[in-house]
């Protein structure tokens, strides 16, 4: 099979000289095998680095072909690095692994997916055993992100980032999804075909600093629940209902206070109720706002990336 890795890369130099490294032994050890032909290739994508990554994937491409490269006009996020890749490389392979450039996936289970695609799975998964090395606080954030998203109704595979192999014709099928507002981990498992599951030890990145500070974890998990589920908006109409049936005990309760001549008291209870309201109405719009956005974003059908260049063999 021709096998292709898709790695996404911002600001990875302090990583990439021994990402390069293991996975052009990884690769040597496939071939040798006999499990992935001489024309597999590795694949970097730059978004918009501001370090020398860019320079140090065209020395690695100059060095040896096998070495392949993406460069991003600006910086798009991860997710549209990830899809420039594969929507490149996706009628030039058999199959495509995605993984991030930091060396915290396991590179060996990279034999284990080759494994189940020749055995006629056209989607597998990366998915990490345990979370013993993680902090306290980030193992439950994580945790509490998958059982949010399951709540929402978004179709996830529990404890899988981005680490996966799809076959072309899974790639083919991710391409006729169109939307702007990508969510890759939601996006998948909707293409269907045949998937299976490999589980692999996460470790310490290898180099550098993480590209998924809190803020950005936020932001990641806003935008995967928006834009795979509507259920926000129908828990805030539940809401609405819930504080009309409540204002109907309010409004009986007043009208008793008033016919046995408490007509003073009761302004504390006014104030709450106007301020919880308030807070109702604006979290409400808040919602609805972060809908519209998305909506607006998609009628305009601007690109999700845009290619300055790509440095192949031939």
């Amino acid at each position: 099979m021709k096998l292709y890795l898709v790695i996404p890369c911002y600001n990875e130099e302090a990583v990439l000289p021994e990402t390069a490294k293991r996975l052009r032994e990884k690769y040597d050890a496939l071939m040798s095998e006999g499990k992935i032909s001489a024309d597999s290739r590795i694949v970097f994508v730059n978004d918009g680095s501001k370090d020398k990554t860019w320079e140090m994937i065209e020395d690695l491409h100059r060095a040896d072909p096998v070495f392949r490269g993406i460069c991003l006009s600006r910086n798009k996020g991860h997710q549209n690095a990830l899809m420039a890749g594969l929507m490149t490389v996706k009628d030039e392979c058999d199959a495509a692994i995605s993984m991030d450039a930091d060396l915290q996936d396991d590179i060996n289970a990279i034999d284990a997916m080759v494994d189940k695609y020749a055995e006629g799975y056209e989607v597998v998964y990366g998915v990490r055993s345990s979370r013993k090395k993680d902090t306290f606080f980030k193992r439950t954030t994580a945790q509490g992100f998958y059982k949010v998203m399951k709540s929402m109704g978004v179709e996830t595979v529990y404890n899988h980032a981005d680490y996966r192999l799809m076959s072309a014709r899974a790639l083919h099928a991710l391409s006729e999804f169109d939307e702007v507002n990508l969510f890759l981990r939601g996006i998948v498992p909707l293409v269907g075909f045949k998937s299976a599951e490999v589980t692999y030890e996460r470790g310490e990145r290898f180099a550098g600093e993480s590209k998924y500070p809190l803020k950005k974890m936020i932001s990641f998990a806003t935008e995967g629940i928006t834009s795979m589920s509507v259920k926000p908006i129908r828990m805030i109409a539940a809401l609405g209902l819930l504080v009309f049936l409540v204002s109907i005990g309010v409004l009986i309760y007043s009208v008793i206070r008033k016919f046995t001549g408490y007509t003073v008291e009761g302004w504390a209870f006014l104030a709450v109720s106007i301020w919880a309201l308030g807070g109702v109405q604006l979290l409400a719009i808040g919602v609805i706002g972060e809908y519209i956005g998305k909506i607006y974003l998609e009628t305009k059908h601007r690109p999700k990336y845009i290619i300055s260049e790509y440095l192949r063999d031939d």
